[in-house]
């Protein structure tokens, strides 16, 4: 199965990840949610697929860009 990083559309710290490895998410499903600037920012899977991993934990600053999930598709 081909996988597809999900990545992180700004900077900021992850707040809360809403979902585990092996859950099964639509697309733009919520997969987690960042911090930045006092602002909750989603982060959403780009298409519908398994969690295979996350490469970031709660509490992590993650960069604009960064990949911060890959998924299963």
């Amino acid at each position: 199965m081909p996988s597809v990083a999900v990545k992180s559309e700004i900077a900021g710290k992850v707040w809360k990840i809403e979902s585990k490895v092996g859950d099964s998410v639509e697309e733009e499903g919520q997969i987690m949610i960042l911090e930045s600037m006092k602002m909750e920012i989603p982060v959403l899977a780009p298409r519908a697929g398994t969690i295979k991993a996350f490469l970031v934990a709660e509490g992590d600053s993650v960069a604009e860009g960064q990949p911060v999930a890959t998924l299963e598709t």
